[in-house]
């Protein structure tokens, strides 16, 4: 005989109300919980509004054990229709850091944002103007490869050629006006789009260098 079959129905029936009560108030909380984080962190938040939209933001670099552990997390996706004057600061901030680090690419964890947000610079376009990527997925590599020599604004004072890169690439993403956008994208500008999204894994260019020397051994 089990411990609910001794149970009377009176006390069934309380036990089901507390249950119930119990169900419904973690169920709010994670609701509460899920609406006030919204796209950032506080701490994020924090740190994009300490500046103005001219003021660049600190780099992480791989030197700095706490940075690295940031550097290889996974970040996470934005909704572009929320928090948008949030969004739009960081977007300004992340152009201006990499603009001001006389770097073609970067992406938010490199300032301690873990979220799917890039910025490149177009090589592919006239002008070469710098463009903003918001939760960017590529969904095509071409088998076809290019050297590229890589450095990163992580890891200062290094540049590597890699061999690893896709000539061409199909990607998916939004603008900050949440238009979702897909492209064939080819080669320098494929480099840079490929390296700034592996920043968003938790992958540095210097991983493909490691798996080049494998492939090499074996």
């Amino acid at each position: 005989m089990t411990f609910s079959t001794q149970l009377s129905d009176n006390s069934n029936m309380k036990t089901s109300l507390l249950l119930l009560l119990v169900a419904l108030t973690l169920s709010a909380c994670t609701v509460s919980k899920n609406r006030d984080s919204g796209n950032f962190t506080k701490e994020e938040k924090a740190m994009i509004d300490a500046g103005k939209a001219d003021e660049a933001m600190r780099v992480f670099i791989i030197n700095n054990p706490t940075d690295l552990q940031l550097l290889r997390q996974k970040s996470s996706n934005l909704n572009p229709e929320h928090d948008q004057k949030t969004i739009a600061l960081f977007a300004k901030r992340l152009e201006k850091t990499m603009v001001k680090e006389m770097g073609v690419g970067i992406a938010a964890p490199q300032v301690g944002i873990l979220k799917n947000m890039i910025c490149v610079q177009r090589f592919d376009r006239e002008g070469f103007p710098n463009q903003i990527i918001i939760n960017p997925v590529i969904t095509y590599f071409s088998e076809e490869k290019q050297p590229c020599l890589e450095g990163c604004l992580s890891i200062p004072g290094r540049s590597d050629t890699t061999y690893t890169r896709a000539l061409t690439i199909k990607v998916s993403y939004y603008t900050l006006q949440n238009e979702q956008i897909e492209e064939t994208v080819s080669g320098f500008t494929a480099v840079i789009f490929q390296h700034e999204i592996d920043h968003l894994h938790g992958i540095l260019y210097i991983d493909h260098l490691k798996k080049e020397m494998e492939s090499k051994r074996h």
